[in-house]
């Protein structure tokens, strides 16, 4: 009974033995293709065998390192997308806080609108005839400061109320741009010389200090300072038209 039992020891030992030696390249195999799995990405194709299975399992543990090597270079690339977009977030940020701030130093700077200042009120221009009861030496001095407060002349006109030459350079005062020239280049000051004031010769003597005999109407342009620029008694008058008085008007004013 003992050398059945031998014999058939002997005879299944040959036959498993040979198995394990086929199964030894198998594991190998599947070793390297659970690797490349890993490594690629699972395979839509399914399993060939059970032991493949199993092979593949056991793959896994032995190819940690090999798979970890993928996921490490997969992962700066899930990652770099992050810092890119967090570098393009950042670079764009500055640009858009940077706008206002060049907008606002452009307001600040170069895109200030400059000032104007405005042009100054026209001066008022008396109406015809002469006032015989206005203190004219307060009306000059009146002038005298808004002249140095504006650069406007000052113009001093002496006449009289029953002088012909008076009425008509009145009239040609009237006109609208005789009356823009008055107003926008003097402060023009009306003298009644022709009553009984002492004062009012007085003034006229100050201002036209070469005596004699007038003869009305007497223009004289004074400067902001109190300087006589002209005096139409040394001079003579101009032509009492709008031609001859607006050309006298824009020689003096400046």
């Amino acid at each position: 009974m003992l050398r059945p039992v031998r014999a058939d020891r002997r005879t299944t030992s040959p036959r498993s033995a040979a198995p394990l030696g086929r199964r030894l390249p198998l594991v190998a195999a599947a070793v390297v293709a659970a690797g490349l799995t890993a490594a690629c990405g699972p395979s839509s194709e399914p399993a060939g065998s059970a032991d493949a299975a199993t092979a593949g399992q056991s793959a896994q543990a032995l190819s940690g390192s090999q798979s970890a090597t993928p996921t490490a270079e997969t992962s700066p690339t899930a990652s770099a997308s992050p810092s890119a977009s967090a570098s393009a977030s950042a670079s764009a940020s500055p640009t858009a806080s940077r706008a206002p701030s060049g907008s606002a130093s452009s307001g600040g700077g170069s895109a200030k609108p400059a000032r104007t200042s405005a042009a100054p009120a026209p001066a008022k221009v008396p109406g015809p005839g002469y006032d015989s009861s206005a203190d004219a030496q307060k009306q000059i001095d009146a002038a005298l400061r808004a002249a140095k407060a504006d650069g406007r002349m000052v113009l001093l006109d002496f006449g009289a109320n029953w002088c012909g030459n008076c009425k008509a350079a009145d009239k040609v005062f009237a006109q609208s741009q005789t009356a823009g020239i008055l107003g926008a280049s003097y402060h023009l000051v009306k003298v009644d010389i022709g009553g009984n004031s002492s004062a009012n010769s007085a003034l006229l003597r100050k201002y036209s200090p070469s005596g004699g005999t007038y003869t009305m109407p007497v223009l004289v342009v004074v400067s902001p300072s109190g300087t006589v620029r002209t005096d139409t008694h040394v001079t003579g008058n101009p032509s009492l038209t709008a031609d001859g008085i607006n050309a006298f008007l824009r020689k003096w004013a400046s």
